[in-house]
């Protein structure tokens, strides 16, 4: 019950503000720094004290292999009765840090020699580092770190850019939520999300998938699942082919649902600001259909009206179904209400590495399939119109494939049936696994109201 109180009191804000994150530990947590000698008697029997934050040891990671990390945060894990340690990986993007248990980490420190501190923020084994004989071109070094997630140094940013990341790095520096249970699944989380503290300090959530409630304890989720109802998102169904199905959820509406999404999908998502004011957004939720119900497995989230023209302002696919061709159907999906509206749009920005890859490969489809079967003249204007896709992104994506050139002030697209087939039987080119059939679409553009829509 008291869980329940505290989703309520979460959610009855009804203003636009940013949710306010706060790493201290609570006093009366059951955390090493606030344990007396006393009470910590039984622990220090059975373990000895935790480690210093800041020092290095080696650590086994989860392949077996033994890797230089650093020690970002310690705590007591009540559930399994041990200290356990929020590691940071050396050369490795930030989403791979994760709390580990003493029995992973090597008994002596780790000591560092300049060469490797000089290198602390590239990749081990670093693919470029194999090519240092040869030119490596703008858009393979791009491409490169895309794929294997590798993040810019601040000196490789701008003064403003560089400051905006050191502080978004010191507020979201430590997950404490290690995995989540979501219907069948228990997922590994990779990022920090602004839980309340009751549950966000927690090394397991339980969630139910048709309601989102969140809760942490097993026999709460328990009781949950047998005396919750829902068995698929609120809202209207507007799309449903074979076993797949996605409800439109409008936020002010649905608002604890719409939330709990938010707060669930913040755990994959890094670069994206939280609010919890979501009457301005309407969500879109893909499930997959049997007999026990819709199981989420992913969506995206639009503003009601965006003033900077975008048709997605979050979008995510659950771990358990990635690299299965949902993420381009959500995508391609959001670009079909676009042509419903007659609009054009993208994506907001900043996309996330593996939405960024997610994009660029659709736009390049979409255009390779035009360009492919197309005989006569073609512009930039005339291919933003026949797919919704924005001049910016066509640009930039015919670019990467070196497509378009710049002649007299204007882009201009040069290409040939010769290279469009080369593009096309690339490894790069990949046909999505999903389409979306427009005929199947049972949705009409809402009335637009007067004003601007609050940004989130």
């Amino acid at each position: 019950m008291a869980e329940t109180v505290v989703d309520q009191k979460l959610n009855s804000t009804d203003k636009v503000e940013m949710v306010t994150i706060k790493l201290e530990k609570s006093s009366d947590s059951p955390t090493p720094e606030t344990k007396t000698t006393a009470d910590n008697e039984d622990v220090e029997s059975v373990e000895e004290q935790p480690l210093d934050i800041g020092e290095h040891y080696l650590v086994r990671r989860s392949d077996g292999s033994w890797h230089p990390a650093e020690i970002i945060q310690t705590r007591y894990n009540d559930q399994e009765s041990h200290f356990e340690y929020y590691v940071h990986y050396e050369g490795y993007n930030r989403r791979l840090d994760e709390w580990v248990a003493r029995d992973r980490i090597m008994n002596s420190r780790f000591e560092m020699s300049d060469q490797q501190r000089k290198n602390e923020m590239k990749p081990a084994g670093d693919l470029l580092s194999d090519q240092s004989d040869r030119k490596i071109t703008r858009n393979q070094k791009r491409r490169h770190d895309e794929i294997n997630h590798i993040q810019k140094t601040y000196a490789e940013m701008d003064p403003t850019t560089a400051a905006l990341e050191k502080e978004h790095e010191a507020i979201t520096k430590v997950k404490y939520i290690d995995r989540v249970q979501i219907g069948r699944y228990e997922i590994d989380t990779w990022y920090f999300s602004p839980y309340p503290d009751e549950y966000g300090k927690q090394p397991k959530l339980w969630i139910c998938e048709f309601c989102l409630k969140y809760m942490r304890l097993e026999k709460t989720y328990r009781y949950h699942m047998s005396e919750c109802t829902w068995r698929h998102p609120p809202g209207k169904e507007i799309y449903r082919v074979g076993t797949l199905s996605v409800y439109e959820v409008d936020g002010k509406d649905h608002k604890i649902y719409c939330q709990n999404l938010c707060l669930l999908a913040k755990l994959f998502l890094d670069h994206k600001t939280l609010y919890f004011d979501v009457e301005p957004f309407l969500f879109y939720i893909l499930c997959e259909v049997d007999k026990y119900g819709y199981h989420i497995v992913g969506y995206f989230s639009k503003e009601k009206e965006s003033p900077d023209g975008n048709n997605v302002a979050c979008i995510l696919t659950l771990p358990p179904y990635q690299r299965q061709g949902y993420g381009k159907l959500l995508i391609a999906f959001s670009y079909e209400l676009s042509k419903r509206e007659s609009a054009v749009g993208s994506p907001e920005k900043p996309l996330s590495d593996l939405g960024k890859l997610s994009y660029r490969s659709y736009w390049s489809w979409v255009l390779l399939e035009i360009l492919r079967d197309f005989r006569g003249t073609v512009s930039i204007k005339d291919l933003s119109q026949m797919t919704s896709i924005t001049q910016t992104d066509i640009i930039s994506t015919l670019q990467s494939m070196n497509m378009v050139k710049y002649w007299k002030g204007q882009h201009v697209i040069c290409v040939t049936p010769k290279l469009v087939e080369e593009h096309i039987r690339s490894s790069h080119f990949k046909r999505p696994r999903l389409t979306v059939d427009s005929d199947q679409l049972n949705w009409t553009p809402p009335r637009k109201t007067q004003g601007k829509a609050g940004k989130k």
